[in-house]
């Protein structure tokens, strides 16, 4: 038997995921290990968190968009901390029905990504699976020693603020489903495709979160809906919050759609794959918020307050709305 022969698992990584390693610390993936320092006075912020087929992708989707949502993911984390990107691992497990053509778009899209938001491919695992795709990534951060924005540190007098538009993801995941319902909703071609990307491919708002690590009392990223998070948020926190659900940001296709089934609408404030930023800050620092938010590129809206009490409100022409199930939970 031949040691010094690379096997086929090594030849793949060599191929499509060493490109990816571009920090040092991952060593060109000869080792076993990746090392990193983060940068002085800096905390590490970790998170994990992956995607199965079926569960949060289409098997049939295009490659390039999986490997791209799986880290965004965990970008949005991230930015919700207000920390900056450092690095990334990533265990993949293949069935036996991906190419190397599957492969190679799949590491373009993700490599695209890695580039993009300063956040290398550091190392991981690569497993043959006899089921479906899945895909499961932690990500590395860094934010100043002691001052990453948690979200149990809300205050009493806060206003509330989020990022982008709420809904696009769950309605383009309805429309995924089902792609009727463009007509019934009334939206027109563009319109449709946007609620698809927005599925397919999130965007997390890193660009913001110097500005979150700046001004924000506590923070939380909407990966699960708006409703349930925010829930989350004032939970930990201890406090009440009210969101008055017609300033909530949508865009033109989820007005659309709403305009057109009203009943869409706690689909869209609890239906999750937002991958906006909910915070809280002082109302006297919301300009200061707004002007560095504009300057990122990132468009906020205030849409409510912290109160002393407990629980989170959604109030709809003067009365809390009602939800059968405010948060996404995989259980």
């Amino acid at each position: 038997m031949d040691d010094s022969k690379e096997s086929a698992e090594d030849r793949l990584i060599a191929r499509f995921f060493r490109p990816l390693a571009t920090d040092p610390g991952a060593f060109d993936f000869i080792d076993d290990a990746a090392a990193i320092t983060p940068p002085p006075g800096c905390d590490l912020v970790l998170k994990t968190d992956g995607v199965i087929a079926g569960v949060h992708f289409f098997p049939d989707d295009p490659p390039e968009t999986i490997g791209r949502k799986a880290l965004r993911m965990n970008l949005s984390d991230l930015a919700g901390k207000g920390a900056r990107p450092l690095g990334f691992l990533m265990s993949i497990a293949l069935p036996e029905t991906i190419d190397a053509k599957w492969l190679a778009a799949f590491a373009a899209g993700l490599g695209e990504d890695a580039k993009a938001f300063g956040c290398p491919l550091l190392g991981g695992d690569t497993d043959h699976t006899p089921g479906l795709i899945s895909v499961s990534i932690a990500a590395f951060g860094a934010v100043p020693h002691g001052k990453m924005v948690r979200r149990s540190t809300a205050r009493t007098g806060d206003c509330v603020v989020v990022s982008g538009t709420i809904g696009d993801s769950t309605l383009g995941l309805r429309l995924r489903r089902e792609p009727a319902l463009a007509a019934r909703w009334g939206l027109a071609e563009a319109l449709a495709a946007t609620l698809l990307q927005r599925y397919r491919v999130p965007e997390p708002r890193n660009a913001l979160a110097d500005a979150v690590l700046r001004y924000a009392t506590a923070s939380i990223d909407v990966s699960d809906g708006l409703a349930g998070d925010f829930a989350k948020l004032c939970r930990a926190s201890h406090v009440a919050g009210e969101i008055d659900v017609a300033r909530v940001p949508f865009s033109d296709a989820v007005r659309a759609a709403l305009k057109a089934d009203s009943a869409l609408l706690e689909t869209v404030l609890s239906g999750g794959d937002d991958y906006e930023i909910v915070l809280t800050l002082p109302p006297e620092k919301f300009a200061g918020f707004a002007a560095a938010a504009q300057s990122a590129g990132v468009p906020v809206t205030q849409i409510g307050s912290i109160t002393a009490g407990e629980g989170a409100r959604f109030m709809r022409d003067g009365k809390p709305l009602a939800f059968a199930q405010s948060s996404y939970s995989h259980f």
